[in-house]
């Protein structure tokens, strides 16, 4: 069956548009104006789409908002967020609600058509990939706990040393794929295909900045990490249970400053 993919855009000559060249591609796709019936059509019993095209801009709710729901419903659907909103700060955002990928409007139609495809492949419907990514990230127990942290995954809910703190949900997700492979040495291009869903060949700093901020809330001494190490030439290990581990660390002050 052609892959469906839902188009969340409020500009009805663009809407069209997308619509129009998915079709001419081969895909199934429907178009939803605004957040609310976006929501509504995705949560519809027999109605399951493959892919998300979703505006930032939209009327009755923002496209953060569309994206951060879909993935509390648990959903990995793929979604590729559009926006004219160019800034560090609004792309950092898109990724922490849970977007797969971000596009600056303008945009070439080819490569719009380009990232849905990989996409796609990265996550295939239906597919024995996605369902591996999906096991691969989710926990075995529905919580866990480790030195001054409780985190129980279901609810999203995080406590250290007894008072709750917000995790975003990117934060989450690599959180989790940690305590999955906990005393694993993990590679930072697997944690860009796993987490990210990205390349693993990509140039970026994004894990080291997220691994940066997760110490920020785990630890008791983001310097001086005793659950979330530094690998050197290596990745990190997640070791619920610290040993002495000088050997494997790094200065986090330094990769700090380098992220």
């Amino acid at each position: 069956m052609r892959p469906h993919i839902l188009v969340v855009e409020d500009e009805k000559h663009l809407a069209t548009g997308i619509k129009y060249n998915l079709e001419a591609d081969g895909y199934r796709a429907s178009v939803a104006g605004d957040g609310p019936t976006a929501l509504r059509m995705f949560g519809q019993s027999g109605e399951e789409f493959d892919l998300l095209i979703l505006d930032l801009m939209l009327p009755g709710m923002s496209g953060y908002a569309v994206c951060e729901s879909i993935r509390g419903l648990g959903s990995r659907v793929p979604i590729l967020m559009l926006s004219a909103r160019t800034l560090t700060e609004d792309r950092t955002r898109g990724f922490n609600v849970g977007a797969n990928q971000y596009m600056a409007k303008p945009f070439e139609l080819d490569e719009l058509l380009s990232r849905v495809k990989n996409l796609l492949h990265l996550h295939p419907p239906g597919g024995a990939a996605d369902t591996a990514a999906t096991a691969a990230v989710k926990p075995r127990a529905a919580s866990v706990e480790f030195g001054q942290v409780a985190v129980d995954f279901e609810t999203h809910r995080v406590t250290v040393d007894g008072r709750e703190v917000r995790m975003t949900p990117k934060e989450l997700r690599l959180l989790r794929y940690f305590v999955e492979h906990a005393e694993r040495v993990i590679s930072r291009g697997e944690l860009l295909e796993k987490v990210w869903q990205l390349s693993g060949n990509l140039q970026t700093r994004a894990v080291d900045q997220f691994v940066v901020r997760l110490r920020k809330i785990i630890e008791i001494d983001p310097a001086s990490p005793r659950h979330l190490l530094t690998v050197r030439d290596a990745g990190y290990r997640f070791l619920p249970r610290p040993r002495d581990a000088e050997g494997d660390r790094e200065d986090a002050d330094e990769e700090a400053g380098g992220a």
